[in-house]
């Protein structure tokens, strides 16, 4: 679990560093680009990469935004063989923009009614 919680750790500082530099074009990109792995893990990994990302965040020196967790949680899924998608989604009144991930249309790292509450933007 230390190892993930590690790489999950260097994934928010990427995320981050993308964010800082207002280069949201190539988080978005880089989310959407990431290679799934071809031999899918024989776990459920989301199980386990989710609260990784979780405990990253705990440790993380500032605030983790939304897209910067979901970025992160994404690429980890895919790495590990899982055909994740990190969602963008708004909501009208009052403004809001969420990001999340889901698995199989499944949502694995926030509350399973993001899609209620959202209208879905985007799917990378």
């Amino acid at each position: 679990m230390s190892f993930l919680v590690l790489r999950a750790y260097l994934r928010l500082i990427q995320f981050d560093l993308y964010l800082a530099r207002g280069n949201f074009q190539a988080l978005y990109d880089k989310v959407r680009g990431y290679p799934i792995r071809k031999t899918p893990a024989p776990v459920n990994r989301a199980e386990q990469i989710c609260p990784a990302v979780d405990m990253a965040c705990i440790w993380y020196w500032k605030e983790v935004l939304c897209l910067q967790r979901s970025a992160a949680t994404t690429c980890l899924l895919k790495r590990r063989g899982m055909p994740a998608q990190m969602i963008l989604g708004a909501q009208q009144m009052p403004f809001k923009a969420h990001a999340w991930v889901e698995v199989d249309g499944r949502v694995v790292n926030d509350k399973p009614y993001m899609r209620e509450m959202y209208a879905v933007l985007d799917r990378c």
